[in-house]
């Protein structure tokens, strides 16, 4: 079975092939296809397929290491870098934003909401012009904001961190205020501790 166009980006033939080219191209090391596979919630006979057609269209450098295969990108390839920044305007916040924020001292959960969120989980609509993130936990705003200007500048858009107590957030639906209960509503993408992703179909 063949998954439609994403939301994020419709140039992309799955969101599979967007999130895998987002995850080796934005990396500065080299993942397996077994670990690609297991972050990316894919099965992995999709993955090792669309690996080998982005090695074999010169995207990707496939290197085998024992019984493992190594994946990085080919940045020999001219059409790389561009490729790089389109894939993370599109599909980079869950990758970028993780790596940017998952450090901060007194983090207790982190997840990206908004319009972002809500064309990663399949609704339709214009391309978002920013990236909205939830920081739960007691945390340094100053170090938040940090976190999100570097995020901004990795992700070409700018990045809008909301902080938010524990207590403010686990507070159950009927005592939490109109704006817990309109993001509790929303699409969230978890980023930590990380959701639980059911396999995708095969693109």
């Amino acid at each position: 079975m063949r998954t439609s166009a994403p939301p994020l980006l419709a140039v992309f033939r799955s969101q599979v092939q967007g999130e895998l080219l987002s995850r080796v191209l934005l990396a500065d090391e080299a993942v397996t296809i077994a670990d690609l596979a297991r972050e990316l919630g894919a099965p992995l006979p999709t993955v090792a397929r669309e690996v080998n057609r982005l090695g074999q269209a010169g995207l990707l450098t496939v290197v085998r290491q024992g019984r493992a295969r190594l994946v990085t990108a080919n940045d020999a390839n001219p059409a790389v870098a561009p490729l790089r920044d389109l894939v993370a305007v599109a599909f980079g916040p869950r990758f970028v934003v993780a790596e940017e924020f998952l450090e901060l001292a007194g983090l207790a959960e982190l997840s990206i909401f908004g319009s972002w969120a809500a064309r990663y989980g399949g609704e339709r609509g214009p391309v978002p012009g920013d990236v909205d993130v939830l920081v739960i936990g007691a945390v340094d705003r100053d170090e938040v904001f940090d976190a999100a200007d570097r995020a901004a500048r990795r992700l070409h858009r700018e990045v809008n961190p909301t902080v938010m107590s524990v207590k403010r957030w686990r507070i159950p639906d009927e005592t939490a205020d109109p704006f817990v209960r309109e993001l509790r509503a929303r699409p969230l993408v978890r980023l930590h501790p990380p959701q639980a992703q059911a396999s995708r179909e095969e693109p």
